[in-house]
């Protein structure tokens, strides 16, 4: 069995314009400071990493890396969870994600489309050049307006949406199975790829492709009311990364899954910070133990309530805590009498 590797954390949610958080170098020291061993790293702002140069640049993947360990963590994975958003936009949602993409691409839908598959194209090869093993983003979403069936969907839209989907992100694939690396698919409300029977109809749509993984967040499948641990259970041959952020689910008499369109503060469903929530992180490194997991247990801390340096103070630690050192023997070895063939054969009568 495998020791899950951490702590680490998702850099995302806390660059900002002031220091330690505006420098790769300085952020990665913090991080470092607070006990994080990695750091995954978002690829949407150039300032803090350059993922065309580091897909075309040996050098300055090398440097990158240097940077990082030299601060005192090392790279857990790439991110390009908003590229990724791009591959598939509804039209509904074309004004709202175009902030994701270069000013000069909004309001050229298929220009965007086209510079994401680039995107994640790079992601592979700088992956490679960094020598990681797993990258993480998102599928996009052509059929999430249509989530609840009302008006009733017509006869055969999902499966020509995820035809479409699979068109567009198989080319993608190949070219992570050139470069060696798992693509792992951030199973996520508002994604069509949000839960597991719409990771199995995407898995069957691009031919069950070896590349095609998951990213396992439990906190999303609490706000979805959906047996997280089961989860681990079903595709553990296909979780190849894991996000560790907790979450809450309190439904009322007077809003429930669907948040009533509230802010994160009033909503009954909302994420905490780690050891704040519900999940059940103790069972969860337990599976993940059990299923010989040897990725990156990676904090993403996203909550309405704690200041996220708290959030991160505090989530190393936990982290730490609930990482199972797996045993290189069995507990009744003491007791053991070897193998002796004849012995087994006289005991059993033969």
């Amino acid at each position: 069995m495998k020791t899950i590797k951490g702590p680490g954390i998702f850099l995302a949610q806390f660059l900002g314009d002031q220091a330690p958080f505006n420098s790769l170098q300085s952020i990665c020291e913090w991080s470092a400071s607070l006990g994080f061993k990695g750091v995954q790293i978002p690829t949407s702002d150039p300032k803090i990493f350059d993922l065309q140069k580091a897909a075309e640049s040996k050098t300055y993947a090398d440097e990158i890396k240097g940077l990082v360990n030299a601060a005192g963590v090392e790279i857990t994975e790439l991110s390009t969870h908003l590229q990724g958003q791009l591959v598939a936009v509804h039209p509904a949602y074309n004004d709202l994600f175009d902030g994701f993409a270069p000013e000069k691409l909004r309001g050229n839908y298929s220009a965007r489309t086209e510079w994401a598959v680039q995107q994640l194209k790079y992601a592979a090869k700088a992956s490679e050049n960094l020598g990681l093993n797993a990258h993480a983003t998102f599928s996009g979403a052509l059929l999430w307006p249509t989530v609840y069936p009302w008006p009733q969907r017509p006869a055969g839209l999902v499966n020509t949406g995820f035809a479409a989907l699979a068109q567009r992100w198989k080319p993608i694939l190949d070219v992570f199975e050139q470069h060696g690396i798992d693509l792992c698919y951030e199973l996520h409300p508002g994604e069509d790829l949000h839960d597991g029977v719409t990771f199995e109809r995407f898995l069957e749509a691009v031919g069950h492709h070896k590349r095609a993984n998951i990213l396992y967040d439990p906190s999303h499948f609490v706000l979805q009311c959906l047996n997280y641990l089961e989860f681990i259970d079903i595709y553990h041959e296909r979780i190849r990364m894991f996000h560790v952020k907790d979450a809450e689910f309190n439904p009322t008499g007077r809003s429930g899954v669907y948040g009533g369109y509230q802010g994160w503060l009033e909503r009954p469903g909302r994420f905490r910070s780690l050891g704040d929530g519900q999940v059940d992180f103790k069972s969860i490194f337990s599976k993940m133990a059990q299923y010989d997991f040897g990725g990156w247990a990676v904090m993403e801390w996203e909550c309405a309530i704690k200041h996220p340096e708290q959030g991160a103070k505090e989530g190393a630690p936990f982290i730490a805590e609930h990482i199972i050192r797996v045993t290189d023997r069995a507990f009744d070895d003491f007791a053991g009498t070897g193998a002796n063939d004849v012995l087994n054969k006289k005991i059993l009568g033969l």
